[in-house]
């Protein structure tokens, strides 16, 4: 795709039948006729088969996209796999406002990964891990002689650290062996590592390794996402300080701030499946970084700049792949990638880490302006159509009706279907 032509910005691309959004899609994405049909395809089940155990069938989820994108000066078309309504239109439309003072921007740190190695019944700690960093560059030789290939495409273990930690068991020793992955998420080549180490490192201390696994707070793949949204654009300065006296909460407690925090997932965990990553690492390693300091807090920032707009930042580890698993097995997956059209891992890091402080932002300027339930819960009154037995146009006909009463109810659904039929 050629960068810099192609924009996702779009104005009532929900209100377009589904037969339009595609072919905007697939022109956008350069997708073929065999792509597309992707879109109403099942997974094929006997793929489903070899992805999982005891495998019965396969459970669907929507798959939407989020327009308006432009990150780091590129546009972009955001898949979603979510169920939850409301949340790829209140993506867009965070996108749209952070578009006008030039979308979002975005960095992200090396793919690096930590792989942890628990020693345990070490007689002397302190002399252990002093021999433990004495042999590292024997140790590291070890770790990359397991993936060759790994290091020729420039990764590999590159550094490691020891811990001494006090435990009911007595001083344990945690090894940290930091691999680059490169442009997996890397749990197989990590893990494939601490288990090669662990008798070369029982040797060296003269313990018992127990666990020898990654972790999944990847707080060295750090992704930072920052947009300025405009203040008149979001209705004025006083909208603007309604929105920072909401978010105020959020960084100062947690009760709040998990609620926030679920905010920012709804986006991230939305693309993540959609590309066919693992969205419960991620999600582990976000809510672990938001505790960091000893106390659960947001993952976003906010404040006003000297022109009295607002300007957000998300920071989280953002453990992502674009080779190996599901993102290559599942179909949808690898077309979802193809939409994106991202390239690396780190990209796709960056798009996660964008949406997600735009999904994050629509909340809270819901929330401190009209709240939340309006735009949700017109949206959540379609379900409660269809819940009634509503179909085709008659949905929209109970939706708009139960929405202008302000009664989204299901027996109030079902006495509307029966007055239009």
């Amino acid at each position: 795709m050629t960068e810099n032509i192609k924009s996702s910005r779009v104005s009532g691309f929900y209100r377009l039948p589904i037969e339009k959004r595609i072919e905007f899609v697939k022109k956008f994405s350069d997708l073929t006729d065999e792509e597309t049909k992707l879109f109403s395809s099942c997974l094929n089940i006997d793929i489903a088969d070899r992805m999982i155990e005891n495998v019965l069938g396969t459970f669907e989820l929507p798959l939407g996209v989020a327009v308006n994108f432009v990150i780091n000066g590129r546009d972009y078309l955001v898949p979603m796999a979510i169920e939850e309504s409301s949340v790829v239109a209140a993506a867009s439309n965070a996108a749209k406002i952070a578009r006008v003072k030039g979308g979002f921007t975005a960095e992200c740190s090396p793919p690096l990964m930590i792989g942890q190695i628990q020693v345990l019944k070490v007689e002397d700690v302190t002399e252990a891990s002093q021999s433990i960093i004495e042999h590292k560059p024997e140790i590291l030789r070890l770790a990359n002689a397991q993936d060759k290939i790994l290091v020729e495409l420039g990764g590999g273990a590159k550094d490691l650290e020891v811990r001494i930690l006090d435990s009911p068991l007595g001083k344990m020793i945690v090894i940290h062996l930091i691999v680059d992955v490169r442009d997996a998420m890397g749990a197989n080549a990590v893990n494939t590592m601490c288990e090669a180490l662990a008798p070369e490192i029982e040797e060296l201390t003269g313990g018992k390794t127990r666990l020898r696994i990654l972790s999944n707070l990847a707080d060295k793949r750090i992704v930072k996402a920052k947009a300025v949204f405009d203040k008149n654009t979001m209705g004025g300065e006083n909208v603007v300080d309604a929105f920072l006296e909401s978010y105020t909460l959020a960084s100062i407690d947690p009760y709040r701030a998990a609620t926030h925090n679920k905010g920012i997932m709804n986006g991230v965990d939305a693309l993540i499946i959609a590309t066919g990553n693992d969205f419960r690492a991620i999600e582990a390693g976000a809510h672990a970084y938001a505790a960091r300091k000893g106390r659960y807090t947001s993952l976003t920032t906010y404040y006003k700049n000297k022109d009295g707009d607002l300007v957000g930042e998300i920071e989280l580890p953002m453990a992502v792949g674009v080779v190996g698993g599901a993102a290559n097995m599942h179909p949808k997956a690898r077309l979802c990638r193809k939409i994106l059209g991202v390239k690396t891992a780190e990209e796709l890091a960056m798009v996660a880490g964008s949406l997600g402080l735009a999904q994050n932002f629509a909340a809270v300027f819901a929330l401190s302006t009209v709240g939340i339930q309006k735009g949700h819960m017109s949206l959540h009154a379609k379900n409660i159509a269809v819940m009634a037995g509503a179909k085709g146009e008659e949905i929209d006909q109970v939706a708009d009706q139960m929405v202008k009463e302000g009664k989204i109810r299901l027996d109030r659904a079902k006495e509307i279907l029966e007055e239009i039929r």
